[in-house]
């Protein structure tokens, strides 16, 4: 049974002024295994940053979860009360590193502080015992507690802030972690660092991660699953090597020709054509067509099934036998 399964989940973004919805997520269904790191990957608009605020129920108006279900551990997270969530899984059981985490810090407050706060909401009130705990994620994490439990965030660097801000969601055990694109707006050494940490975490404490980024190049570094996603909608999902080697639906071929490497000439990467959708559009059929090279005339009416090719699943009437 999967750690995490998601089920046709929808979430749109309701603009009354406009009395129209953007459909951010489009019946996405996702399994995230026990002590897996799954990547989820795709351009920016893809709806990556919506699937994860909607599994912490982080998200605000004017977007809704229209329908669906999220389950952990077969227990529907959706039909929970908001205190039941808050109380018994929101950074117990599942935590977050929320993109853009460098910004999420109090700066008024010292980085011992951030550690006090966070127990306290979950009603543990020792401090001795918080900042014990909170020296040993710390250390794991690369940072010095005596030096850092003193300062306020502006007097951090942007690595040592999310090494902070992954030590906070590591902070409670919890046994599901989502990294909303961690490496970004971090230097190419700093990056490397943080994967290396996010690698540590997941074999030495078994924690199941949600790695989100749209960078495929850095998919082989870090993930064992991969879930590429597009426009809302699930376009492929598979073992990473099997996606990063050898790409089913053209969106992830196209995504894989458009990352450059140290081994590829300036000939082999190509751009994806075209632009990605409008959000203020609905795309009748598969919502890669308007770009895609393969286009059939089927692919402009009706949205393509799941195909299951060689194990892996794949959205693309280019399978259907």
């Amino acid at each position: 049974m999967p750690l995490l399964s998601i089920r046709n989940l929808n979430v749109e973004y309701r603009l009354p002024d406009l009395k129209i919805a953007i459909k951010a997520l489009k019946g996405v269904s996702v399994n995230v295994n026990k002590g897996d790191i799954a990547g989820i990957v795709g351009e920016s608009g893809s709806g990556k940053s919506t699937l994860a605020l909607a599994i912490m129920r982080m998200l605000k108006p004017p977007a809704i979860i229209k329908s669906g279900n999220i389950y952990f551990n077969d227990v529907d997270l959706l039909s929970l009360s908001e205190h039941e969530f808050n109380s018994k899984y929101r950074w117990v059981k599942i935590s977050m590193v929320p993109q853009a985490s460098q910004n999420i810090f109090n700066p008024t407050m010292r980085i011992r502080d951030h550690f006090i706060d966070t127990a306290k909401a979950h009603g543990i009130t020792d401090e001795n015992e918080v900042l014990k705990r909170a020296s040993e994620i710390l250390e794991f994490t690369k940072l010095n507690p005596a030096r850092v439990f003193n300062l306020y965030p502006h007097q951090l660097s942007g690595g040592m802030k999310q090494r902070v801000a992954i030590a906070l969601a590591l902070f409670l055990n919890p046994e599901l972690v989502i990294m909303d694109e961690p490496t970004a707006a971090l230097d190419v050494v700093t990056q490397m660092d943080i994967l290396n940490l996010v690698k540590s975490i997941n074999e030495k404490f078994g924690t199941t991660i949600i790695f989100i980024t749209h960078d495929i190049s850095i998919i082989p570094v870090i993930a064992s699953s991969v879930v590429v996603l597009y426009n809302g909608e699930v376009m492929e999902v598979g073992p990473m090597e099997d996606i990063i080697i050898d790409p089913k639906h053209p969106y992830t071929k196209a995504l894989v020709q458009s990352t450059p490497s140290l081994s590829s000439s300036a000939d082999e990467v190509k751009p994806i054509p075209g632009e990605p959708p409008n959000p203020l559009e609905d795309i009748q059929g598969c919502p890669f067509w308007p770009r895609c090279p393969y286009v059939m005339d089927v692919c402009k009416t009706d949205k393509p099934p799941e195909y299951n090719v060689n194990g892996r699943i794949v959205r693309c009437y280019l399978y259907e036998k």
